[in-house]
């Protein structure tokens, strides 16, 4: 009597245990669900606003083909930037890999960027050119087209003809988990709009993504012949002030600036990388790694080490412009001065470390593409007059003259104005000398570890 009634009992706490667990896998199925529920409402969401900015854009686009006036293109081309600035934004938010998004994500930030140095040179009073007008022209027929074929996507998506589905995230084979939800079907439509996607103009302006930029040379490797490796090895043994035997040949890298790389091991905890470019034979990069030791000297001093480091090596007339210590080091900023104007695109940085002095990183590679003597225009706007145009909420401290470089990676020719606001804060201010515009304002970000300018 007593075995059936502890069974009895037993069976009524299985039931109970059972009915228990039903209960927390129902709440957390239908929790799963939800959740599933959720992200695929936030990628429907994210689509339909990128249907509506890139609809939007194609509008946008349209008008600029009949700006008449400057105030007006600067009005539709900030327009379009902002149109197309929202489409990247939401694009951003869908779940695809870059495959199915690497034409469409690089056609809208290209024409965000155009229309931005569209905008700028309206800002200045300037209207758009033959050119411009066609490239707009164009700009504007593949935005039509690409705005029909994501509003047919999104027409598919509402009828339920193209779903929301449970994909692994690379997109290829099916998956339970519950955080891995992507829309393949969606991916797949993308796929065939990125296979169909219509050529593109070539664009040239002062932006990044610039045709021109991708066919720059290094300037100051102009008519320089290739060298050999072992000529690259010998060059590379001369600036560490170690022997040719004690490189070891890493191989090469091809790209825009090809290099010879070869690694070096002092036996004391540090080992160097170091890149030679294969035409001119000239040091591109340093990299060190080492086992630090506390820190025996200031900021001041390492600046010194690198600067008489430079010096030794053929670098004359470099300026220091601004340092920053991290890790036990300091990295120094120099720039090449011609004639009293420092020429920031032909920019040296050196790292110095604090503890014994070493040069633990060297990069020549602003010089490298940059460095030239300039035939520098003629000041038509004086340094008081280009004073004057400086907002009345800024003292000026100093000024000299620089040529700064651009997004495009061209060059401006500027007065130079550092200033600060009534709260302490400074600020660099350029000034066309020619023209007596504004060209550029940087933020310079100053704690104890050094400057930086943003």
């Amino acid at each position: 009597m007593r075995r059936k009634k502890i069974l009895t009992v037993a069976a009524s706490y299985a039931a109970a245990l059972i009915i228990i667990l039903s209960g927390f896998v129902y709440k957390n199925r239908a929790q799963a669900d939800f959740y599933r529920r959720s992200v695929e409402n936030n990628y429907q969401h994210a689509f339909a606003e990128l249907v509506f900015s890139v609809d939007s854009l194609d509008s946008a686009l349209q008008k600029s083909l009949y700006a008449a006036s400057p105030s007006m293109v600067s009005a539709v081309c900030t327009e379009i930037y902002g149109r197309a600035e929202a489409a990247v934004t939401a694009m951003g938010e869908l779940p695809f890999g870059s495959n199915e998004l690497e034409h469409t994500a690089a056609f809208l930030s290209k024409i965000g960027d155009y229309a931005f140095s569209l905008s700028h040179s309206a800002a200045l009073g300037k209207n758009c050119s033959d050119e411009e007008l066609e490239n707009l022209a164009a700009l504007s027929e593949c935005t039509s087209a690409l705005s029909k074929n994501l509003t047919d996507l999104y027409a598919q998506l509402n009828d339920g003809t193209i779903t929301m589905q449970r994909l692994d995230r690379s997109g290829d084979a099916v998956s339970d988990s519950e955080d891995s939800i992507v829309p393949t079907s969606l991916a797949d439509s993308f796929r065939e709009i990125e296979s169909d996607f219509p050529e593109t103009p070539t664009l040239v302006y002062d932006g990044p993504f610039s045709a021109h930029i991708a066919g720059l040379k290094p300037k100051s490797l102009d008519g320089m012949e290739l060298v050999s490796k072992s000529q690259a090895a010998e060059n590379a043994a001369e600036f560490l002030n170690i022997s040719p035997d004690e490189l070891e040949f890493s191989g090469t890298r091809r790209d825009e600036l090809p290099v010879y790389i070869f690694s070096a091991d002092n036996g004391r905890g540090s080992s160097r990388i170091v890149e030679v470019t294969v035409q001119g034979g000239k040091i591109l990069t340093l990299a060190g790694s080492r086992d630090g030791g506390e820190a025996a000297m200031a900021d001041g001093e390492a600046a010194k080490i690198a600067a008489k480091f430079l010096k030794e090596r053929g670098y004359e007339s470099m300026t220091e412009t601004y340092r920053y210590a991290a890790n036990d080091a300091v990295t120094v900023s120099y720039v090449y001065e011609q004639d009293g104007v420092l020429c920031y695109p032909d920019l040296i940085k050196v790292r110095v470390a604090k503890d014994n002095g070493e040069i633990t990183g060297f990069d020549s590679r602003g010089y490298i593409m940059n460095h030239i003597m300039r035939e520098l225009p003629d000041i038509t706007v004086s340094a008081e007059d280009a004073r004057a145009k400086i907002s009345a909420k800024l003292n000026v401290l100093t000024q000299g003259m620089a040529v700064i470089p651009t997004s495009g990676k061209n060059e401006k020719f500027c007065h130079e104005f550092k200033c600060e606001n009534e709260a302490g804060r400074h600020y660099i201010v350029y000034i066309n000398p020619e023209t007596g515009d504004e060209e550029s304002i940087l933020i310079l970000i100053e704690n104890e570890n050094g400057t930086l300018a943003m």
